[in-house]
């Protein structure tokens, strides 16, 4: 009879030593997951603060930047880059700078990846970004061994949306687009 309660507890043991490592699992994995997140985000601040001069001016210090700086890398990869920005971005925009800078690193890290695979000779970003009344309007078309899209809208949709229109933010493989109030 001793024996069969001991088994009984070793069971239970067990158990809640399983539960125990399966929580500490998902508490590392949702660590790392946020660590991918912030070291993504952290690459374009460092890049934002490292360039001093750049070669465009919007009139906007950090737009200023991280364009350089990925106009730089996007080159690195033999990817021919053309950006339009040297129109007069205002300094204080609705958006802060912070989230200024993630959306055009994101958008051009994406049109970076979108060239990848193709042949250099057809690999390039375009980007144009604009004052619209009160809003800066952003830009980025790029190759993409995707093909083209169809537009809905006035915006690039997926393949199998067919009217309607797309709003938000987007970051399709041919073409993206963000307005953002200021």
């Amino acid at each position: 009879m001793w024996f069969r309660g001991r088994g009984k507890a070793d069971r239970a043991i067990a158990s809640y030593q399983r539960e125990l490592v399966d929580t500490h699992y998902r508490e590392v994995e949702n660590m790392y997951r946020q660590m991918r997140m912030w070291r993504h985000d952290y690459r374009n601040h460092l890049q934002t603060m490292k360039a001093l001069d750049t070669p465009i001016k919007s009139g906007n210090a950090m737009a200023d930047v991280i364009l350089s700086s990925k106009m730089s890398l996007a080159q690195a990869h033999g990817i021919d880059v053309r950006v339009d920005a040297h129109t007069h971005i205002p300094i204080k925009l609705r958006i802060s700078e912070l989230d200024l800078c993630c959306v055009l690193g994101n958008l051009f890290d994406n049109a970076i990846e979108a060239n990848d695979g193709l042949p250099e000779a057809d690999c390039m970003i375009r980007v144009y970004m604009d004052m619209k009344g009160t809003q800066l309007y952003i830009s980025f078309t790029n190759a993409s061994s995707g093909g083209k899209q169809r537009k809905v809208g006035g915006a690039s949709a997926p393949p199998n949306q067919t009217r309607g229109t797309v709003s938000g933010w987007s970051t399709s493989p041919r073409s993206s687009r963000l307005r953002a109030a200021t």
